[in-house]
């Protein structure tokens, strides 16, 4: 991974081409050039659809689901620290999404140019 990492709004991305990339109000990309990101699960090459395949992946790795924000899906492992937290609209998972799952699981996914 290279490029520049950005802080804005209490969350850290990665902007990987910071001189192409055209920034609207949210974050989010704009024009013609910009990559759609996909999150990818390593052991099968399976790219992640929806929040169903995701979870069923999660749980297979000893995630745990939290039903605390009726706005958030959640999951958790026990024995650590680490929560991932995401948007229950899985048309706004973003690649910061994709790569907070990836760091937190750095064997299992991996986050890949559509």
């Amino acid at each position: 991974m290279s490029g520049v990492w950005i802080f804005k709004n209490g969350v850290l991305r990665l902007v990987e081409n910071p001189a192409a990339e055209s920034l609207d109000g949210s974050g989010g990309r704009q024009g013609s050039s910009a990559r759609r990101k996909v999150l990818v699960h390593t052991s099968s090459n399976e790219v992640i659809t929806s929040y169903a395949v995701l979870e069923r992946k999660l749980l297979s790795l000893g995630w745990e689901r939290y039903y605390d924000d009726p706005d958030l899906l959640q999951f958790h492992i026990r024995s650590t620290v680490h929560l991932i937290s995401l948007p229950k609209d899985f048309n706004k998972f973003k690649s910061m999404h994709m790569y907070d799952i990836v760091v937190k699981n750095r064997n299992a996914f991996e986050v890949r140019d559509m």
